[in-house]
């Protein structure tokens, strides 16, 4: 096995493609096609971390927040992101980091912390558009099942529940050869005309290569026309944050305390109590005050997230409950769900949990 194949794991969990644009995401150092020793999974990258890996004869590193996020115009060992990379380089450690293509997954980050403090009929709370695109093209009518099927197999015409979703439309197309040309039909260099079809078929945006590739590739023309747009509806199953309920509800002052326990943190802080019962919760690991809105135009008793500023909480506007469980904490059980996953998927190596707190923030 290489490092390569324990990246198609991840992406399969975790499509890089749904990553926010600011983000810095995947394979960050190292050689995928290194053969694999073993996988740490962290929460950062720290030197320390980097030890670990080392001691435990671990060449790959999976993190969720990349170590390299902004440019770096020199790599001299003056800082900690600087040493972290030279040191992985010198010992042969890849890393890769998942951050918010895990984020914005329906099986990731934000389910596991509704999962930790018992939420149930979970939905994503900031559903992500443009994630669907459709790909038209031209076929010979003999040759449309074939080439439907080979689409289906690289992953087109699947989107949620459901599979195998195209259409077509029955047309006359013509084909210009030229010297250099192999048409399906005639003669080279001869105008021919036969009867096409047209197949649309839809697929998740991260599959376009592969369903590209394999169009040109089980095409009968040499020169295949397609088209390929973007279509702008919202997804439920990528998205930002999540939403979900408890099966009884509960004070605030239970619910807090519940969130505090449950949430492994030493400190919550939150805005005014509302004296109002707890049902429905908005989640978002990280930093969340951006979606305050969409929590309350969710119907949610409480958002719970981190990193909140002190005019955040004026946004509550006596409509929400805003917990701030602090940044590390609200993520701290996403190495669990990528050790519990890998683990899964590969058998026959290590897959290690990390046991260095990377938690810069400490409380007195």
């Amino acid at each position: 096995m290489i490092i390569q194949d324990v990246i198609n794991h991840l992406e399969a969990l975790a499509p890089l493609a749904y990553a926010e644009d600011f983000d810095n995401v995947g394979l960050l150092v190292g050689d995928k096609n290194e053969v694999l020793t073993g996988v740490l999974v962290t929460l950062d990258t720290l030197e320390t971390v980097v030890d670990e890996a080392i001691e435990k004869e671990c060449n790959l590193i999976v993190s969720f927040h990349p170590i390299i996020f902004k440019g770096l115009k020199k790599i001299t060992g003056k800082s900690y992101v600087e040493r972290v990379v030279l040191k992985a380089i010198k010992h042969n450690i890849a890393i890769y980091a998942i951050h918010t293509a895990l984020d914005n997954a329906i099986q990731g980050v934000n389910d596991m912390i509704c999962n930790t403090i018992g939420l149930t009929n979970k939905k994503i709370l900031m559903p992500q558009s443009q994630t669907i695109k459709k790909l038209t093209t031209y076929v010979p009518k003999n040759e449309a099942e074939d080439l439907r099927a080979a689409l289906f197999d690289a992953g087109a015409g699947h989107i949620g529940n459901y599979s195998n979703c195209s259409f077509n439309t029955d047309g006359l197309g013509t084909y210009q050869g030229n010297d250099n040309a192999n048409p399906t039909l005639g003669e080279k260099g001869t105008m021919h005309s036969e009867e096409e079809t047209q197949i649309s078929v839809i697929f998740a945006k991260h599959l376009e290569a592969q369903v590209i590739n394999t169009l040109l590739n089980a095409h009968s023309y040499e020169e295949v026309a397609y088209e390929v747009i973007t279509i702008e509806n919202k997804n439920k199953d990528i998205g930002m944050g999540m939403i979900g309920e408890f099966e009884k509800d509960m004070n605030e002052t239970d619910f807090l305390s519940h969130l505090k326990t449950s949430m492994q943190t030493d400190c919550v802080r939150h805005s005014k109590l509302l004296n109002k019962t707890v049902k429905k919760v908005a989640v978002l690991g990280g930093s969340g005050s951006f979606a305050i809105n969409a929590a309350k135009a969710a119907g949610a008793d409480v958002f719970v997230t981190a990193d909140l500023k002190y005019h955040d909480f004026f946004t509550a506007e006596n409509q929400i409950l805003l917990a701030d469980v602090g940044h590390y904490e609200s993520e701290q059980f996403t190495k669990n769900l990528l050790v519990t996953y890998l683990t899964k998927k590969i058998t026959n190596f290590a897959v290690v949990l990390s046991n260095t707190n990377t938690n810069p923030v400490k409380y007195f």
